[in-house]
């Protein structure tokens, strides 16, 4: 049977466990160090204390360790290696070759037993990539966004690893690991995890004449990711984890989002004939109702999922905008006052609800609900309101405190079975046996007095109903009875305890986790059929590398290094990044799709330019600096 992974981001333990209770199977959270979001690190003892609780369920944790690794780095990276070992997580997200070595795969020192997994950051977009990657030993394989349906199926096949998938949040303009617009503008690295997001900056487009095109847009920003209507799809494309973005969002982002998707995984499960099943245990039960039209979001893209283009951009709202309402109408002449105009039945506000629009010099703006009249809002004066302006919502204090207010709860089934028997002196044995929905048992063997029930179908019944509760993250079922006429009377407070026992015995015994995920081999020597893997092909500065020991990996496989990561060299003239985005469509004046005729085109914030340049046979788009 196939199992299907939800994976959740966790800025810290606290929003790791709301991800698990929510219903996602596994989290990916940050270590203290060498994580590609530096402002989301972890200490070592929370990471542990996540461990814990998701074990509980047979979920699990995966740090990530996805910078790029400089030399002095590689034994402080390694001992963090080690520690998270230690702590109990289930794997470790890479991006750097380096920590092939660094684990022991190839000189057989103290190798790490953790699985590996290569980040998207190692831009994993063609079966050739896949392979190599996965004979270094990787094994999982997280791909670009930026893929088809076609492409993932595709490096699906190629190889034996599993295989995850962005599903949902944010997206990167350009192909992930390959950015380095930021290290660039600010030398600070995407790579290191220090993105400044130029590419959510605002820029002008310019021709060759300085004639402005486009005035102040976001013009490499995009939409967000929403693959829900497409988990199906992914599924049978080769797709096991279905993947969250968002490391840097609050609790409530991610409960919603993840709740949403295990529904939608949960579904898809209960439709595929017992071929399917969730990657760990326990049943997700009350809380909220999810939406993640109320929550952050810059409008959202299924991307290249298709292999079609589309509208992508969010040039005019490069951050979130929420839902949206409707637009302003009855404005009062101190804009102080107007009403919505919805776009949909059924919108309520609250007050206190945060409020945006775009204003006429493309500016976003927020406005507060101070009070609601059904539909009509009183707010503090906003000089840039206007009739007919689009009105999002992206606080919505209902929801908020719904989902505040409202938990889900998440439990491990477990099955009770009962025999009695009358013994020799005429006392009465109970024999309670417990199956959790993992597989763990617990037996025991109760004295329950010498006084028979006069009333069994009573008696019964009180057992079904105490038996039948909860105790820790337990939630307990009485299966069966059997011999039924030596049920002893028994008080509610001993069935209690008995429960109680059962939760307690079963929490002596590890959750049995679904189905190992592969362990990488401890390898001396490269497999026979990859010694020549890149034999004759040049390594430039995309493939990231800031280290001896990923120089040497490289060049174990048969390839010339021509130059090292770019965060080292900064390179002149070097392609800051390269994207499926195109500037050129999304403006409807691209020569392939819309036969129009454009000359060189530049981008230009605060006096710097960069480059566009149009590979219009692969249909690309890249871009490139020129010397700050």
């Amino acid at each position: 049977m196939r199992e299907l992974e939800l994976l959740a981001p966790a800025r810290n333990a606290d929003i790791g466990i709301a991800a698990i209770d929510c219903g996602a199977d596994a989290v990916y959270i940050a270590a203290p160090k060498f994580g590609a979001r530096q402002a989301a690190g972890n200490s070592i003892e929370d990471i542990a204390g996540l461990c814990s609780y998701a074990h509980r369920f047979g979920a699990r944790i995966f740090v990530t360790l996805n910078t790029i690794l400089y030399e002095n780095e590689l034994e402080e990276a390694q001992q963090l290696m080690y520690a998270v070992q230690e702590a109990g997580a289930d794997a470790i997200i890479v991006q750097d070759p380096s920590v092939i070595k660094l684990a022991g795969l190839y000189d057989g020192s103290r190798p790490l037993k953790i699985p590996l997994h290569a980040s998207t950051q190692c831009a994993i977009r063609t079966p050739e990539k896949a392979r190599f990657l996965e004979s270094l030993g990787f094994s999982r394989l997280i791909l670009e966004r930026e893929l088809s349906l076609e492409q993932i199926r595709a490096i699906s096949a190629s190889v034996d690893c599993e295989i995850e998938f962005f599903v949902h949040g944010a997206l990167c303009v350009c192909y992930s690991g390959q950015c380095y617009l930021s290290e660039k503008i600010s030398e600070r690295s995407a790579n290191r995890g220090a993105c400044i997001q130029a590419c959510r900056a605002r820029y002008d487009l310019v021709d060759d004449n300085g004639k402005i095109i486009v005035r102040n847009k976001a013009l490499l920003s995009l939409k967000d990711y929403n693959l829900k209507a497409r988990l199906s799809d992914l599924t049978e494309a080769g797709v096991s984890s279905f993947k969250i973005e968002g490391r840097l969002k609050n609790a409530s982002y991610v409960k919603n989002v993840v709740r949403d998707y295990s529904l939608a995984l949960d579904e898809i499960i209960a439709n595929s004939g017992g071929n399917l099943r969730r990657a760990s245990f326990g049943k997700v039960s009350g809380g909220f109702t999810p939406d993640t039209d109320k929550t952050f979001n810059r409008g959202y893209t299924e991307l290249f999922i298709d292999g079609k283009r589309g509208k992508w951009t969010s040039m005019d709202a490069a951050k979130s905008m929420g839902e949206e309402l409707g637009t302003v109408f009855g404005l009062s002449r101190d804009k102080s006052c107007f009403t919505i105009r919805p776009v949909k039945d059924g919108i309520r506000l609250n007050n206190g609800d945060g409020l945006s629009f775009v204003s006429k010099d493309s500016e976003i703006t927020g406005v507060r609900a101070d009070v609601c009249n059904g539909l009509t809002i009183k707010c503090k004066r906003t000089p840039s309101l206007y009739e007919g302006a689009r009105i999002y919502r992206n606080l919505n204090i209902a929801f908020e405190k719904e989902i505040e207010t409202r938990p889900c709860r998440r439990l491990i089934g477990v099955e009770i079975c009962l025999s009695t028997q009358r013994l020799a002196d005429g006392a009465i044995r109970l024999t309670v046996c417990a199956k959790s929905e993992d597989g763990r048992e617990v037996s025991l063997d109760i004295p329950a007095g010498n006084e028979i029930a006069d009333n069994r179908e009573r008696m019964r019944s009180l057992l079904t109903a105490q038996l039948g509760k909860t105790s820790g993250h337990y939630d307990f079922h009485l299966k069966d009875i059997s011999n039924p006429e030596c049920l002893p009377v028994m008080p509610a407070s001993a069935i209690n305890s008995i429960r109680r026992m059962i939760a307690d015995n079963l929490d002596t015994q590890p959750c049995n986790a679904r189905a190992l995920y592969n362990s990488p081999d401890i390898r001396e020597i490269i497999p026979e059929d990859q010694v020549n893997a890149l034999k004759g092909k040049t390594i430039d500065y995309k493939a990231n590398i800031a280290n001896t020991m990923s120089e040497s990996l490289y060049r174990a496989y048969g390839a010339q290094i021509k130059e090292r990561a770019y965060e080292l060299t900064h390179r002149s003239g070097a392609e800051l990044m390269r994207t499926k985005y195109c500037i050129r469509y999304e403006l409807g004046i691209c020569p392939k799709f819309h036969g129009k005729k454009s000359g060189p085109l530049y981008l230009v914030n605060n006096g710097r330019r960069l480059t566009l340049d149009f590979d219009c046979g692969n249909c690309e788009m890249s871009v490139t600096g020129q010397d700050l």
